[in-house]
Order: C-alpha cells, then structure tokens, then sequence
C-alpha cells in the first residue's frame, strides 16, 4: 500500500501520526510542506488547510484520528 503523509515542521499532530504508522508497522512517505512547496500548492489546491494529511489509493485521513489511521493497518 501507498500511504503518503503530508507534514511540517513544529506540528505535534503530524508527530503522533508518525509515531502511530510506525508503532503500527504502517509503511509510509513523509512529504513535508515546509521543504516541498509543490506539495503545499497541492494541497492548498485539493482544498485542504491543515496537515497532516495522510494519504493512501482508499482513503483520505486529516488530522490525527486513530480510529482512522487503524483501517490502513488492515
């Protein structure tokens, strides 16, 4: 599966998203919006206004949700 979290500098939410992927065995690529304008120009323009944004081919997570981020799990 490909799960992308989109992330910044300084966000405790984008933190405890990571650290629960990876307690979880949940592979992922973290694209950070302070370093990749490109990435925060597309999310600006898909509509989103806060990160982390996680991403995979089924699902669409914002924000720090366990209750979502277990359904990649599965």
């Amino acid at each position: 599966m490909n799960i992308k979290l989109f992330s910044k500098n300084n966000c405790m939410q984008c933190k405890m998203v990571k650290r629960f992927l990876t307690e979880n065995n949940i592979n992922f690529e973290e694209i950070n919006i302070d370093q990749n304008t490109n990435a925060l120009e597309w999310l600006k323009a898909q509509g989103y206004q806060s990160v982390p944004v996680i991403q995979s081919e089924a699902t669409t997570v914002v924000g720090f949700r366990p209750d979502q981020l277990r359904q990649l799990a599965s």
